[in-house]
């Protein structure tokens, strides 16, 4: 089950002279991961090489390494680690020394790697929507079910009689949480799915 990042992650190496500086960080959006790529880009680097995937949307570059020394690689560890909503920048300060296009693509998906190897991750649960409608006396015990579960309360509108809400729930959990709901209200808790 693919996974993405906690939050900054950052991994440093020297390699033949040049230093590598690999940057990992969660994203949302093609917008998001854009952003993170300039705002931690250096500059006064000889090179920002880069790679995000979001779901079926990805993108690399060499930024001026030999075609497909950095990128792809960079690209191909974010795959093999299974993450997804990620982005990953390696920055590299060039030595003096050669590298070879093997040496760069091991190099920068090396440094990719490990980055993402050490970074604290979260699985990306697929999660469907329900509504379902529940007593005020039954709020807490509801949310605290849904939380067991690795449930979202999306929505939550209050009413005279109680409380409606909008819930994502992972297939995985349906059933159980089903059961627990209905046990607590009497049969009365049902999720129906949302159109």
């Amino acid at each position: 089950m693919p996974s993405t990042l906690l939050d900054l992650c950052e991994f440093r190496e020297e390699i033949r002279k040049s230093r590598f500086i690999t940057l990992a960080g969660p994203i949302t959006s093609a917008a998001e991961a854009m952003s993170f790529i300039e705002r931690h880009s250096d500059l006064a680097a000889t090179h920002n090489c880069w790679a995000w995937k979001l779901g079926a949307q990805y993108r690399s570059s060499d930024d001026g390494e030999p075609g497909g020394t950095a990128g792809r690689p960079i690209l191909a560890a974010i795959e093999a680690q299974d993450c997804d909503q990620v982005v990953v920048l390696v920055i590299r300060w060039y030595g003096g020394i050669q590298l070879g296009t093997g040496g760069l693509a091991r190099a920068y998906g090396g440094g990719a790697n490990k980055c993402l190897q050490q970074a604290p991750k979260r699985l990306l649960v697929q999660r469907s929507e329900y509504h379902c409608s529940c007593t005020f006396s039954e709020l807490a015990l509801l949310k605290l079910r849904l939380a067991e579960v690795d449930g979202l309360v999306l929505d939550e509108q209050f009413t005279a009689n109680g409380v409606d809400l909008q819930v994502a729930v992972g297939e995985a959990h349906l059933q159980t949480l089903q059961q627990q709901l209905a046990d607590l209200s009497r049969g009365r808790i049902r999720l129906a799915p949302c159109e």
